[in-house]
């Protein structure tokens, strides 16, 4: 959660030589004005860190998946599936697309039931999307294993975990595609901001293409003479946010490592009075979020008196949870489908989300989980 907290003098200046060095804000183009290509940029320093074989930056999270799921050749009529504890955003990139959302309900990982998710895949099924929820893995590699016996695509929506390893491999490079979200609320920002990361060859030229108005960018021709194969959309990220992200991608280590410090207080005072999130085993989460679970009414309340004493808050649970769980999407799915989330309700209407923030000292996390514990 804390990109956006460590946005300082590092942002700023790396914006002002933007400014110096051309003020050229679009990603493509102006060759002989300009000194750098700062997108570019940006996705070759994630490729390196994250050890992707190919990335492309895009305007959002959202506009992410949805170009995914285009490259992955997901078509009007297509079914994908995903899970109900989630945020809309991964609901209306497949509805963009044409195709019809079906859900699954999770379990107390927070994320995907892959025993529910084989009850239904059908001959529709084009994409399974598991999304790695609040900083922790889904059950990914035996949802892989599951979709490839029916030929099904696996897209991993790892737009609220970035950082986070399973089995040694960042989340987001298991599946044959994942997707970042760099928006203001996430690990790392750029405002608004995403990522595409494949190793698939043929998804990333239609990606590329497809998220700048089909644009092949032949380097024979000139933009202006530029040759297509399909029509597109305008999906891009601009160089003001490519030149954040470079800053904020230093920080990440950083950011992980002291999220740590702090989630390990809070598990160390906690986990001998409330159920703690389960976390899958051979996962490494970025630690951005700590959960645990709260069957007691009165107690729940006190709880988050405490957290709004110290001006913490919670992080989407339950202060957003109209956002982030498909029983209340009416206005995006049928009634039918909407009830079929109730499993997924009750768990989250359970757990209560503390965010970890870096500014905030560890000092305030020790006493805060003491407070909770001794209730």
């Amino acid at each position: 959660m804390p990109g956006f907290e460590l946005i300082n003098n590092k942002e700023k200046t790396a914006l002002n030589k933007l400014f110096d060095e051309s003020g050229i804000l679009f990603a493509h183009g102006f060759d002989n004005i300009r000194k750098k290509y700062h997108v570019r940029e940006f996705e070759k320093k994630n490729q390196s860190f994250f050890k992707s074989k190919f990335c492309l930056a895009v305007s959002s999270g959202t506009a992410a998946i949805k170009v995914a799921l285009m490259a992955m050749g997901v078509k009007k009529g297509d079914h994908v599936v995903t899970q109900a504890f989630n945020f809309i955003a991964t609901i209306e990139a497949i509805l963009d697309c044409g195709a019809k959302p079906i859900i699954v309900n999770v379990d107390k990982t927070l994320n995907m039931d892959v025993e529910e998710l084989k009850k239904k895949i059908t001959k529709k099924t084009k994409v399974v999307i598991p999304v790695h929820m609040l900083g922790s893995s889904a059950n990914t590699n035996e949802i892989i294993k599951i979709c490839k016996k029916k030929k099904i695509r696996v897209l991993e929506d790892n737009c609220e975990a970035v950082g986070a390893k399973f089995k040694k491999k960042y989340l987001g490079t298991i599946a044959e595609v994942g997707v970042f979200s760099f928006d203001f609320g996430k690990m790392i920002t750029t405002g608004e901001g995403g990522l595409i990361l494949t190793n698939n060859p043929k998804i990333y030229k239609y990606a590329k293409e497809y998220h700048d108005h089909g644009h092949e960018n032949n380097p024979k021709l000139p933009r202006g003479r530029d040759t297509k194969s399909i029509y597109g959309f305008n999906y891009r990220m601009t160089e003001m946010q490519a030149v954040v992200g470079k800053e904020q991608l230093k920080k990440l280590n950083y950011i992980l490592k002291e999220n740590l410090k702090r989630h390990k207080v809070l598990e160390k005072n906690l986990k001998n009075y409330y159920e703690l999130r389960h976390i899958l085993k051979d996962t490494i989460p970025n630690h951005d979020t700590f959960i645990f679970y709260c069957e007691d009414n009165y107690k729940r309340k006190k709880i988050l008196e405490i957290l709004k004493k110290y001006k913490i808050g919670t992080k989407n649970l339950p202060d957003a949870i109209q956002w982030h769980c498909s029983y209340f999407w009416s206005h995006a799915l049928s009634k039918k489908e909407c009830e079929k989330s109730i499993r997924t309700k009750k768990i989250l209407n359970k757990a209560i989300a503390i965010p970890i923030l870096v500014k905030k000292k560890i000092s305030l996390y020790e006493r805060i989980s003491k407070e909770i514990a001794f209730l």
